[in-house]
């Protein structure tokens, strides 16, 4: 099915004919209600009438303006085209039959549909079913079945190609009421798809390094929820990679591949597996808190990076996707439809009978231009770059156009080399590396063709051979190289901030760039990037839109170690020899509010003078009470010195960060034991403001 750029034609229901009875067709949908028990057991409320009111009255085309327009995470969630990337990949053919459980509001549907011959829905809310329908009116081989999948399950046939769980197999213990509802869930399922066909399974890692690092749990939304195994019960359960293997075995399924989407599964950009896994500096884009807001109690760049060097990304991966059964040979999907359209395109990693190979897939008809261009570009490279020592990889389009195909190259990128570089502290090897990459990427700059993106993650390095592999933003005009290597530089040093010890004034130096040509260029760049995005902002944009945020917990820490901190006095006691830190101890738990500081200050007949430091910072302080073994104390300096000013009786201000109130207690009826009780407030002053104050109480005095 091809995408739909045209706005469909309205189908009103009216409220009357709603409560009459559910319309069992909408466009070229079919609704089947037969199982429905008439009310939506889930949901989540109002949102919905706006999700479906979008859907009705606006074209997919418009999704991606209404999603930055309303900032809404059940809008974005709901509506994105990239939660169809979970599936896209899937070797789903024309002629298929596809089973789809817990469809919802239709965004995997989307998907599915445009490459399936026949989908079949499940889904227990007749409010969503309907979302799905009017979204996909234009459809002509969807059916969706309302209600519970118990129910409807006995009468689904047995011959589907794929039966799809994609954020469902979580809630097995809600569908499936047995002891063992996750295996009678997945035998359930077996017994659906053909023998050679595939169940697809898209769930979060239990153990996924997110949680870890400080997501909270998507299903009950607490913090270490799912690590902690779920003690504060909900209906979802997910589960470690060993968990769905013994889930598997119990099954009796022993064929099926593991998938790692990244991020996760809901919004994938790539997808992994154990046959292509990660490499060290792949894993960037790790703040992906649309629902909620999270604490960031480590850097999962860096975590990731140990992660994938001691070979464990299995076990911490964020989400899995499993295909049990068939055959699938692609390895390695990377998804570039955060764009304009006419750029969107997806790269897969294939394992072909002729070997490894990498394909440039368009994502719709008007990306099929960009991706047939590359053929071009690549004859024109290797014109330019003949005899210089820089390869370009081969570029081969498939007889019907469909897509680009380039061998799979062995090698280290680049990029990986000049970190190794910089984490070495090796700045002459770094150095040299840029040295010869400028000097490659140079020869031939007379000639009419420029690959603007030859960032050092573009270019494979294995011993002395160099070779560009990806040149998919390539012009036929004339660019300085120095621009193209400032452009590398830029987007290399933007993208890791421990790239930030390099040099770069050394490096413009080298480049013969000013600081004015700099920045004409990094404004060319913003450009360029609002030419690939189509102007449409980016999911890390959207996540700020939505107004969930990221709270470092080490500086919370540091703010409430400071609270404790201000929030005690030191007491100092002279006994004759002055006053000193082996003769003082601090007093917590002080403060009955805000800003009052009440309490029981105990000191031995031998004590001359107790000073009182309320504070470590400038304040002002007004003492309430000060009273002796319950005798009051004079607010008079024959009893009280300070190292602030005294603007009335018993109120001082200070401009220091060492305030104190020194209690000249041999002036006062003295016994063996004794209690000094203080109340008194104390208000924090900016620094500058105590001073003009003490300026000013010198100037009345």
């Amino acid at each position: 099915m091809s995408e739909n750029k045209s706005r469909p034609t309205p189908i009103h229901l009216k409220e009357e004919e709603l409560l009459r009875g559910l319309p069992e067709r909408l466009g070229n949908v079919s609704l089947n209600y037969k199982c429905y028990s008439g009310e939506d057991l889930y949901s989540d409320g109002a949102i919905e009438d706006e999700i479906l009111a979008i859907v009705r009255d606006a074209s997919r085309v418009e999704y991606p303006a209404i999603i930055e327009e309303k900032k809404s995470w059940p809008i974005l969630y709901h509506l994105s085209p990239l939660r169809g990337n979970i599936v896209d990949w899937l070797p789903i053919k024309p002629g298929d039959k596809v089973l789809e459980i817990g469809s919802g509001c239709g965004a995997i549907t989307e998907k599915l549909s445009e490459k399936a011959g026949s989908v079949t829905c499940i889904d227990l809310s007749a409010k969503r079913s309907l979302i799905n329908a009017y979204r996909n009116q234009d459809r002509d081989n969807i059916e969706i079945h309302v209600g519970n999948f118990s129910d409807i399950e006995p009468s689904l046939p047995e011959d589907y190609d794929f039966a799809c769980m994609i954020g469902v197999f979580e809630y097995g213990q809600s569908y499936i009421h047995t002891k063992t509802p996750y295996e009678d869930f997945l035998k359930i399922m077996k017994k659906h798809v053909k023998k050679d066909g595939c169940i697809v399974i898209a769930i979060e890692n239990k153990f996924g390094l997110k949680y870890w690092a400080g997501c909270k749990e998507d299903h009950i939304g607490t913090y270490f929820g799912g690590l902690e195994g779920y003690p504060e019960g909900g209906s979802a359960r997910t589960f470690t990679r060993p968990g769905l293997e013994k889930i598997f075995q119990n099954c009796g399924v022993k064929d099926y591949s593991f998938y790692y989407p990244y991020p996760d599964y809901k919004f994938p950009t790539t997808i992994y597996s154990d046959k292509r896994l990660p490499n060290a500096g792949e894993l960037t884009d790790n703040m992906r808190n649309f629902d909620r807001d999270r604490m960031v109690l480590f850097n999962e760049k860096y975590v990731f990076d140990g992660i994938i060097e001691d070979k464990l990304f299995d076990l911490f991966s964020n989400s899995y996707m499993v295909i049990i059964g068939g055959n699938v040979d692609t390895c390695y999907v990377k998804y570039s439809n955060d764009r304009a359209g006419e750029y969107a395109l997806r790269t897969d990693i294939v394992d072909t009978s002729k070997g490894r190979v990498v394909r440039k897939i368009p994502l719709n008809e008007r990306a099929k231009e960009h991706i047939q261009g590359m053929e071009r570009s690549c004859r024109l490279l290797k014109e330019r770059y003949e005899g210089s020592g820089l390869s370009i990889n081969d570029c081969i389009l498939a007889e019907d156009g469909s897509y680009a195909e380039f061998p799979y190259e062995k090698g280290v990128t680049l990029e990986e080399l000049l970190d190794r570089c910089l984490d070495r502290d090796d700045m002459d090897g770094f150095h040299r590396l840029f040295e010869k990459y400028y000097e490659l990427i140079s020869y031939g700059e007379d000639k009419a063709v420029t690959d603007y993106d030859l960032i050092f993650a573009n270019i494979l390095v294995d011993d002395d051979r160099w070779t560009v592999i990806d040149y998919e933003w390539t012009v036929e005009k004339r660019i300085s190289p120095a621009e193209v290597a400032f452009r590398a530089v830029y987007c290399y040093v933007l993208e890791e901030e421990k790239r930030n010890k390099l040099n770069l004034d050394l490096i413009m130096d080298k480049l013969g760039i000013s600081q004015q040509k700099a920045e004409d260029y990094r404004e060319k760049e913003g450009k360029f990037q609002k030419q690939v995005t189509g102007k449409r902002k980016s999911m890390g944009e959207i996540r700020a839109s939505l107004g969930t945020y990221s709270v470092d917990p080490k500086i919370l820490m540091e703010r409430h170690l400071q609270k404790i901190l201000d929030q005690r006095i030191q007491i100092y006691y002279d006994r004759g020899n002055g006053f000193s830190e082996e003769e003082s101890c601090y007093m917590p738990d002080i403060y009955v509010n805000e800003y009052e500081i009440e309490a029981e200050i105990p000191l031995d007949g031998n004590v001359r003078e107790l000073r009182i430091d309320p504070a470590d910072r400038s304040c002002m302080v007004k003492i309430k009470e000060l009273r002796l073994n319950e005798t009051d104390v004079p607010l008079q300096k024959k009893y009280i010195q300070t190292n602030g000013k005294m603007v009335k009786a018993g109120c001082y201000v200070f401009d220091t960060q060492d305030p104190n109130l020194c209690i000249r207690v041999s002036e006062l009826p003295m016994s063996g034991e004794n209690i000094l009780h203080v109340r008194m407030e104390l208000t924090p002053v900016p620094a500058d403001m105590a001073k003009d104050m003490m300026d000013a109480v010198k100037r009345l005095f």
